[in-house]
């Protein structure tokens, strides 16, 4: 295995490419206790359109989540769930819009774990049964879901920006969409999507990374397998398809989510675009920036204010959002804010502070083994190592960050979500 050093942070990682095509990334913890265990899929909720066996699949909205869902059965009638718990682990899974990830924590029998963790993930048993059955347990997740003023707020926002890319649906689909999920469908997208070639696996603890290839070569099929290829329709453009949809819902105040598309960067420019967003905004609508700290004064903002800038199944989005009374006069307000920026150019002072305070967060992110599995997961997919983050963000000059705000949230480019109480 490849060993890389980051003095700066005190980490190495162990990198591997097994003749499978699985990715294996390994950080070695000597005397910790922990040990944490991703196993990831390039597959989320907007691959629903690929190629397989030279043959175009349209697959319905939903069947990753689902997939993610029944991947915990097992033949012999077991659930992995369970069995990890049984042994000590504290297991979960998640599916979003690009990736989906199975994971584990634990403190002891962590070979067994992470045995158990591959087997179960690498054999897909499905029936017509069981299926049906988990239609009703996900069709009711979905029913819980329309009532959440978050996620209309947040679903709402992506059709005001997208016109036809699938990461405006909902990552578990319809009632309707996952009626029409088969046992055959989810063999055909486990046989796409599962293939070691389309995973990585990383792992966190007091463990031998060669051991850990090892492990990952007994346990999953030995085969390589052509990677799918994903359709996720005609490239959209920078402009949103609205700007302005408001619903009435369940609050005591209104909601909003002011949003813009990101066109995201390719080859070694990706990391560096995903830290320059997150920097600019830090610096345009963090808790000690001008505009949150004058909209607060005013009233027009409250602690719940929050911004991200979220790049998923090949698409960038830049949301900022919370409870206002004035959601559209926060928009104007945002407006004003940003012409200021483009006049006057961020203050040198602020920005070297934002910085010290970004590089700060990603320090203390290192304490968490989660965070950093799941970091170096979404890096491997996209291109770029998590830990290369450290140095990079350093060299951020003030202008790539005036550049960003500048470009990416110009008037024309920004649309707001709203729900209002009932």
């Amino acid at each position: 295995m490849q060993s890389k050093p980051y003095t700066r942070i005190g980490e190495t990682l162990f990198s591997d490419v097994l003749p499978n095509g699985l990715r294996l990334r390994v950080v070695p913890k000597k005397g910790f206790n922990c040990y944490y265990a991703v196993f990831a899929t390039d597959y989320g909720g907007a691959h629903r359109r690929f190629r397989l066996d030279g043959q175009t699949v349209d697959s319905p909205a939903g069947v990753a989540h689902f997939l993610e869902h029944k991947m915990f059965d097992l033949p012999s009638g077991d659930n992995a769930l369970n069995l990890l718990s049984a042994n000590g682990a504290d297991p979960n899974a998640f599916t979003s819009s690009g990736v989906t990830c199975y994971y584990f924590q634990c403190t002891d029998k962590f070979e067994e774990n992470l045995r158990m963790l591959l087997h179960f993930v690498s054999t897909p048993y499905f029936t017509p049964e069981t299926v049906q059955k988990e239609q009703g347990i996900i069709g009711q997740e979905i029913r819980m879901g329309e009532d959440d003023p978050g996620s209309a707020l947040y679903y709402n926002l992506l059709r005001l920006l997208y016109r036809q890319h699938p990461i405006r649906d909902r990552v578990a689909g319809t009632v309707e969409s996952i009626a029409q999920i088969t046992d055959q469908t989810l063999y055909a997208c486990h046989k796409a999507f599962y293939a070691p070639s389309n995973m990585c696996l990383v792992v966190e603890g007091d463990v031998d990374p060669e051991r850990i290839a090892q492990i990952a070569r007994e346990e999953l099929p030995r085969e390589k397998a052509e990677p799918p290829l994903v359709d996720f329709g005609e490239p959209e453009g920078p402009l949103p398809v609205e700007t302005l949809r408001r619903e009435a819902m369940a609050v005591s105040a209104p909601q909003f989510y002011i949003g813009a598309k990101i066109i995201p960067a390719q080859g070694e420019g990706v990391l560096r675009q995903h830290l320059t967003a997150q920097l600019a905004l830090r610096l345009l609508a963090g808790r000690s920036s001008r505009f949150y700290a004058r909209l607060y004064d005013k009233g027009l903002l409250n602690r719940d204010f929050e911004y991200e800038a979220d790049f998923s199944a090949g698409t960038g989005t830049v949301l900022l959002g919370g409870e206002s009374g004035e959601p559209l006069q926060v928009l104007e307000e945002l407006k004003a804010e940003l012409a200021r920026i483009a006049s006057e150019g961020l203050d040198p002072r602020r920005f070297e502070l934002a910085k010290r305070a970004s590089l700060g967060a990603r320090l203390r992110g290192l304490e968490d083994f989660d965070n950093v599995c799941v970091s170096l997961a979404l890096g491997v997919f996209d291109g770029y190592c998590a830990f290369d983050g450290t140095e990079l963000l350093e060299s951020i000059r003030k202008e790539e960050c005036e550049a960003f705000l500048g470009e990416v949230l110009a008037p024309e480019r920004l649309a707001i979500s709203i729900v209002d109480p009932l």
